[in-house]
């Protein structure tokens, strides 16, 4: 039996984790989840919102599945994801995007993935106040961790069969910073004759990228750039409440939806447990379990499909109405 740890959330973290145990539980897969809490809510009791005993756990089980956690805008506590990711090492953070059935969207046969750098760039929170009316916020890019990031998105196209690679920066205008990622993307390239290559910056990206998001296949970004890119990739297929999300390092690996807590519907059983489930069903195929990956994907698919959907995608089920169908679907 697999141990795997389970961070819970808050917000709709809870409810969503919930849901996402029962169906893989009535997919006949049995297992063992090391829950663990983290974020504001655990504050007050432990003193900080990422415990020790969170990162001991996940480094024992190797594999966790991570609901969504709050963090404050402007002030508080910094990102537990952030943590999680640079304490942990995990350098990648991989997010498909690809169309679902059932679900309505602007444009058809999506299919590209982002893999976006996850260590350091503006996401090193390394800031200092200048004086009371200037702020620094310091821009780290390395060789390591760009060779090593353009390394997993080139060994991820191979392995999936894709057929490009694209670079995003901004090397026009960062000459340093970007330009070193984009030369390390080039020295990586060679390595791979036989995926195609490109290069392109972000607001070229973005402004190509809503025109006709089926132009790209896999893009490799520095992490800001990533983390907006993402976001927007997930429009193109029905939103945040959708969009499915891994962190990956070398010992360890985080899954987690790409949305956030929405302490707004907290308790309301209207949350859409969808992107959780996406994250979920890869992280089963990470551990070996693709049989029953590939059959909660086809009860979620059918689901979708029958117009059997949570409100935030056009339907009218709630959160446990919603788990009930895939379930009786598997």
């Amino acid at each position: 039996m697999h141990t795997i740890t389970l961070i819970n959330g808050d917000g709709i973290g809870p409810e969503i984790s919930q849901s996402v145990m029962d169906i893989i539980k009535a997919s006949g897969l049995e297992i063992n989840w090391d829950i663990q809490t983290a974020g504001a809510d655990v504050i007050e009791k432990e003193g900080k919102p990422l415990p020790d005993r969170v990162l001991a756990s996940i480094k024992k089980n190797k594999v966790a599945l991570k609901a969504p956690v709050t963090t404050p805008i402007g002030k508080g506590f910094r990102s537990v994801n952030v943590q999680l990711r640079k304490d942990l090492n995990l350098y990648a953070n991989l997010r498909p995007c690809k169309n679902l059935p059932g679900i309505v969207t602007r444009f058809d046969n999506v299919d590209l993935v982002v893999v976006r750098e996850n260590t350091e760039d503006l996401y090193a929170g390394v800031e200092e106040q200048i004086d009371e009316n200037t702020a620094h916020s310091i821009k780290i890019i390395t060789r390591q961790a760009s060779e090593r990031i353009c390394r997993f998105a080139f060994d991820y196209a191979v392995k999936n069969n894709r057929k490009e690679v694209c670079a995003v920066s901004k090397a026009n205008i960062m000459k340093l910073s970007d330009g070193l990622f984009l030369d390390a993307y080039r020295t990586v390239a060679k390595d791979y004759p036989q995926i195609k290559q490109r290069e392109i910056l972000v607001d070229n990206l973005c402004m190509q990228l809503v025109q006709d998001p089926t132009r790209f296949d896999v893009l490799v970004l520095p992490n800001l750039y990533g983390d907006i890119v993402s976001d927007l990739t997930a429009g193109f297929i029905g939103g945040l409440g959708v969009a499915q999300g891994a962190n990956i390092g070398l010992d360890c690996a985080v899954f987690e939806p790409v949305h956030g807590s929405a302490p707004d519907i907290k308790g309301q059983n209207k949350a859409n447990p969808t992107a959780l489930l996406l994250s979920a069903i890869e992280m089963l195929r990470y551990i070996g379990e693709n049989q029953h990956a590939q059959k909660i994907e086809k009860a979620l698919f059918k689901t979708l499909s029958n117009g059997d959907k949570t409100q935030d995608i056009g339907g009218n089920l709630t959160t446990t109405e919603f788990t009930q169908k895939v379930i009786s679907n598997l």
